[in-house]
């Protein structure tokens, strides 16, 4: 399994000095970052698609897509599982959905998610699952539901990118098991992770940021998973931590990155190792 960072001005340095080892940089679709970053390591783009966005996308867009997938190393197109309230007005946003809401947010998603498949091939596609926050949401609660993200991934035929934090987050605020909930989605089909430190803000769960003590002990699971063929081997580990901007600029510590990658770095590796002796 390879390993990603986001990329940061940071995270740059310390790899240009040979202070951290990484084998992508995971940027936003921006090609002045792209540009920076490709100086340095391949890159993975992230691309910031939502499915109930892709219906009003232009062939400009799509066309943009194209020529990033043809310039980076980007082995995926990525979308989030998301339907809002706006766009589904007469569904209640925080209530467990009915059997009924929860087939017209499928219905919904699967759309605009077969349009991506058309376009690019399902084997080139991977759905993310979001973070479910009990009255901080813009997202309608059973995008987040297990079996809502099983059903579109088995019915799209693509694969899953399993967001570690996210699902954490989405469990604590529907008060399932961490564990039971991740067991629950399409982990056969796992493609690609996810990973940050979640930080209790008062009550609030926060990701992207520095990784607790707490957290390794999650990743360290989803691993063994993967490492005992339960789990579908996915291609990459991305650590979204730090970045450009306010928030991602606010937490780029390269303390925290130089602490922190190498332990990623060979967890990935140890990974990618142990399953060629297997095979």
């Amino acid at each position: 399994m390879k390993f990603s960072i986001n990329y940061s001005p940071q995270a740059a340095k310390l790899v240009k000095s040979g202070q951290i080892e990484i084998d992508y940089f995971k940027t936003p679709p921006w090609t002045e970052l792209i540009t920076a970053a490709k100086k340095l390591r391949p890159i993975a783009i992230h691309f910031e698609i939502r499915t109930a966005g892709i219906e009003t996308m232009q062939k400009k867009d799509w066309d943009k897509i194209d020529r990033f997938l043809g310039c980076t190393s980007t082995a995926y197109v990525n979308l989030h599982l998301s339907v809002r309230t706006t766009e589904l007005p007469h569904i209640p946003i925080d209530d467990p959905p009915t059997p009924a809401h929860k087939d017209e947010v499928i219905d919904r998603m699967l759309v605009d998610l077969q349009l991506m498949t058309t376009r690019f091939g399902a084997n080139r596609i991977i759905a993310e699952n979001i973070p479910y926050r009990k009255n901080q949401n813009f997202d309608l609660r059973a995008c987040a539901e297990a079996d809502v993200i099983s059903q579109i991934v088995h019915e799209a035929g693509c694969g899953l990118l399993l967001d570690i934090s996210h699902a954490r987050i989405t469990s604590h605020n529907m008060d399932i098991d961490p564990k039971t909930y991740m067991e629950s989605l399409p982990t056969k089909q796992l493609r690609e992770l996810h990973f940050t430190g979640v930080h209790n803000w008062n009550g609030f769960l926060q990701d992207h940021l520095p990784i607790l003590e707490d957290d390794w002990p999650w990743l360290d699971w989803v691993v063994k998973k993967v490492n005992n063929k339960e789990w579908n081997q996915p291609h990459m580990l991305a650590f979204e931590y730090g970045g450009t901007g306010e928030f991602f600029g606010r937490f780029s510590d390269p303390t925290v990155i130089v602490e922190q990658v190498p332990r990623l770095y060979s967890i990935c590796h140890a990974l990618e190792e142990n399953n060629i002796k297997i095979n």
